[in-house]
């Protein structure tokens, strides 16, 4: 069962303004990469299902981040069909994130009251999802559906369409002040944050300064672009 409610969950995105999306099979690897997210300040983390057995480093990964982890809402992305999320709802994640819109997700994850994000890639997609009780849409590749153009447009009519941009965000100050300066309430970010060299020389104290240092410019952001 969750542990956060999808309220919730749709707060901490806001408040925050940064979800890490990230998968690997070793839950060693996983764990500390979520404990350095966790001390950089991150409190909504999305672990990919893009790999055999990723619901088993899930089903570790969530017991860990309970027990060690009381304020992080871990949830699952990569997600592209209702049984697949009903697995990992059964597992405890705290939402569901998929690259895709379909409706039966939708289904899955409001009987059980499950915060679900779709992507989306067109105003049309954006309107049916919001329809169907998503209360963060997101936009993918955003770098290649328009990207902080994209938003800022959909806004004009929508003004009341939260947005997560996933997919050519980097953790710069150039680049995020194009998403925030847009409208976008959060970002995704995965290899941009989450770097391959990291993982591979182990420096994890090194990507939970950076996760600080991002949420310092987001803040700074968000608080001038504020909508």
């Amino acid at each position: 069962m969750a542990k956060y409610t999808r309220i919730q969950v749709a707060l901490e995105m806001n408040r925050t303004g940064m979800v890490p999306v990230f998968y690997h099979s070793d839950i060693n690897v996983c764990k500390n990469v979520l404990k350095a997210c966790y001390d950089g300040g991150v409190r909504v983390f999305e672990f990919t299902n893009r790999g055999d057995f990723a619901h088993e480093v899930f089903n570790e990964l969530n017991k860990f981040s309970i027990k060690e982890l009381p304020e992080m809402i871990l949830g699952v992305g990569s997600v592209v069909d209702a049984g697949t999320a009903s697995l990992y709802i059964q597992l405890g994640t705290n939402f569901v994130v998929s690259p895709i819109l379909r409706e039966e997700m939708a289904k899955v994850c409001n009987r059980r009251k499950i915060f679900w994000s779709p992507g989306c890639g067109s105003l049309n997609d954006i309107s049916y999802a919001e329809e169907l009780g998503a209360e963060v849409v997101k936009i993918f590749p955003a770098g290649q559906v328009g990207g902080s153009k994209f938003i800022e447009n959909i806004l004009g009519p929508c003004p009341w369409s939260s947005i997560m941009p996933t997919g050519g965000v980097e953790p710069n100050l150039e680049n995020l002040t194009k998403w925030f300066k847009a409208g976008a309430i959060c970002v995704g970010m995965g290899s941009q944050l989450i770097t391959k060299e990291i993982i591979e020389k182990g420096e994890f104290v090194l990507l939970s300064q950076k996760i600080k240092d991002v949420l310092v410019i987001i803040q700074k952001l968000k608080t001038e672009y504020y909508r």
